[in-house]
């Protein structure tokens, strides 16, 4: 089965998370995604570390695990844009791509003539998303943006992380980069609702993708309780601001998430416990009558979770359907049967030997179905393979640019 993008070709001048997490859904959908990438380097991520992929030999392979977590099912060509050359290489490839997604400075690829309004020029059905940290304008728009500060400037950070009363308070960033991968998501989406349009109209488009709009707008219930009551939300660490009880309780044995969401489930927690009385005292009767008072609550209930393990309170509460859960480390995560029955953790052939590991695109059509079938690419895998199938170039032609200085292939290690 083809998927639902197989007729799509994606040129990716995008480098890091945003981008690549943009195009890896593509690429999951079926579409050709060819990664432009600097020859001799290629993507910075390619030297994140700690972790790296070694070949069956034990050799250190050029994919740390941070490239693998964004590239999958992509073609890597390596091509030198400062090269006249290798610039109208990428020109030619733009002309028969049907998307281009890049991540440089505003007006990085003007210079080039990679931008849009050149790049429109010979390929008017041409969709191009651009991805920057504040967008194509604002006074902003220049300076570069990057995960960790958009965390910060856009409010994430503020509403993350404990009181700064309790122990270990202050702002705290989220654990993964969520900036970045939200922007892929909303990148993902518009690049696609694009291409529908397209399709009615014969009409490309330009996506103005920011960084700090994605999290602004991801701000969600937390930005719009703010806009209602003027009021700046605070941190409640593990717990919910709206909800009671919605937090993480130490257990007997570690600790477990307690997910009330409704009186009746409270009053089903209070009858597993052993404490049906709770669930009729008028303090706690209701959410808004427990949100007021949350600070004598949740410590009763603590005192009830510690009598428990985690295990115990879980197929308890489970069997009366009241929300609950372990946390689980990631080890632990991939060893959840429901996790294994997904097939979330996969195996892709590596070209230099043995395989890649990766997680699997949580998209299910029952149509279309995403593909998964091929590992993220060595630096200048797919070099001669683009050039002589998408643009026609003889072997010998990709062989003189590849002496001009102006594209480059992959090397065994």
């Amino acid at each position: 089965m083809s998927g639902p993008l197989s007729h799509i070709r994606v040129l990716d001048l995008s480098r890091v998370l945003a981008g690549p997490w943009a195009t890896q859904n593509l690429a999951d959908m079926g579409a050709e995604v060819i990664k432009i990438e600097r020859p001799g380097a290629g993507d910075d991520t390619r030297s994140w570390g700690p972790y790296y992929l070694h070949d069956p030999k034990g050799n250190r392979t050029g994919e740390s695990a941070y490239f693998l977590a964004a590239n999958r099912g992509k073609k890597s060509v390596a091509v030198d844009i400062s090269t006249e050359e290798g610039r109208r290489v990428v020109v030619e490839l733009a002309r028969r791509s049907d998307v281009l997604v890049e991540n440089y400075k505003v007006g990085g690829l003007k210079k080039y003539g990679l931008d849009y309004d050149s790049l429109k020029a010979v390929s008017p059905g041409l969709i191009y998303c651009s991805i920057t940290g504040f967008g194509q304008d604002g006074p902003y728009a220049p300076r570069a943006g990057y995960d960790f500060m958009i965390q910060a400037m856009g409010g994430l950070m503020s509403v993350t992380g404990e009181a700064d009363d309790r122990p270990g308070g202050g702002p705290q960033k989220a654990g993964v980069a969520l900036a970045d991968v939200m922007t892929g998501l909303y990148a993902t989406i518009a690049v696609t609702s694009a291409l529908v349009h397209r399709e009615r109209t014969g009409e490309g488009q330009y996506i103005d993708m920011a960084l700090l709009d994605v999290q602004v707008a991801t701000l969600a219930n937390q930005a719009t309780s703010y806009l209602v009551s003027r009021e700046v939300p605070k941190r409640y660490g593990n717990a919910h601001m709206s909800i009671v009880p919605y937090q993480s309780f130490a257990t007997k044995d570690g600790h477990m998430i307690l997910a009330v969401g409704n009186d009746t489930q409270f009053a089903r927690f209070c009858e597993v416990a052993g404490h049906p009385e709770l669930a009729h005292d008028p303090r706690y009767a209701s959410n808004l009558r427990r949100l007021d008072h949350r600070a004598e609550l949740v410590p009763l209930l603590e005192e009830i979770t510690r009598t428990r393990t985690t295990a115990e309170w879980i197929t308890a509460l489970e069997k009366v359907g009241v929300p609950c859960g372990p946390i689980n480390t990631i080890e632990e995560v991939f060893e959840n049967p429901q996790v294994k029955a997904r097939g979330l953790e996969l195996s892709l052939p590596h070209v230099d030997g043995g395989t890649a590991p990766g997680v699997r695109s949580p998209l299910r059509f029952s149509a279309t179905p995403v593909s998964s079938e091929t590992a993220p690419p060595a630096l200048g895998q797919h070099t001669q393979e683009v050039l002589e199938n998408v643009l026609g170039l003889s072997a010998d032609d990709v062989a003189a640019l590849e002496v001009q200085g102006a594209v480059s292939q992959r090397r065994k290690n």
